[in-house]
């Protein structure tokens, strides 16, 4: 991926996605980031930033997020006890999809055959790239944001996206960073060819987050 040019604070938001400056960490120097950092903040500091452009990028996250992210994490594990054709991450298993792009997707699968010699990789933030990831929107992403983390994931390798939002109760499924569609509580999704016969309903997961359930 190219490095970006921006030269102004303004600029610089932009190619983010138009993120809130909160999120943004200035030490180091932005543009001057790099894995090392991402590892050591979250060491030390028991916090979460994405390495973008060089620049470290606080993930946005939420109560309600991550119960989904939680029950989905679940569900996939249950999944892949019955067929252990890979392995699931949660928010903190980030992985460096570029030299310069370091993500943490809230769900992400990755099959053997991209594991080397079927082994979980030891590095804090390997480089590799799932083959399924789930991104539950919180209130701090942009659209801008997650149409920019959707283009790299798809760059990378990544066969099959799905963003969940709670608020509509919708998930929307991509199989390629174009090529999307909108799920809604009268549907069941499926994982398709990355993940066989792995069903979700969405009205039982959206349910989840009502009183009393």
């Amino acid at each position: 991926m190219s490095i970006s040019l921006a030269t102004t604070w303004e600029e610089r938001l932009m190619d983010l996605g138009n993120i809130p400056a909160s999120r943004v960490r200035c030490e180091p120097a932005i543009g001057t980031a790099t894995i090392e950092d991402v590892i050591r903040i979250r060491d030390t500091e028991k916090r979460l930033f994405e390495l973008v452009d060089g620049t470290l990028v606080e993930k946005a996250m939420g109560w309600q997020e991550s119960v989904l992210a939680g029950i989905l994490l679940h569900w996939l594990h249950s999944y892949l006890d019955k067929n252990p054709i890979g392995v699931a991450t949660g928010a903190d298993g980030m992985t460096r999809l570029f030299e310069d792009a370091v993500r943490g997707p809230d769900v992400a699968f990755v099959n053997w055959s991209r594991l080397p010699q079927r082994r979980i990789p030891k590095d804090p933030i390997p480089d590799l790239v799932p083959n399924f990831v789930i991104e539950v929107i919180s209130v701090g992403n942009t659209y801008a944001e997650m149409s920019r983390k959707r283009r790299d994931y798809f760059h990378a390798g990544v066969e099959l996206l799905w963003m969940v939002e709670h608020r509509p109760r919708t998930v929307t499924v991509y199989k390629s960073a174009l090529d999307a569609t909108v799920f809604d509580e009268e549907q069941i999704l499926d994982g398709g060819s990355v993940l066989p016969d792995w069903q979700v309903n969405i009205k039982d997961l959206f349910s989840r987050l009502d009183v009393g359930h």
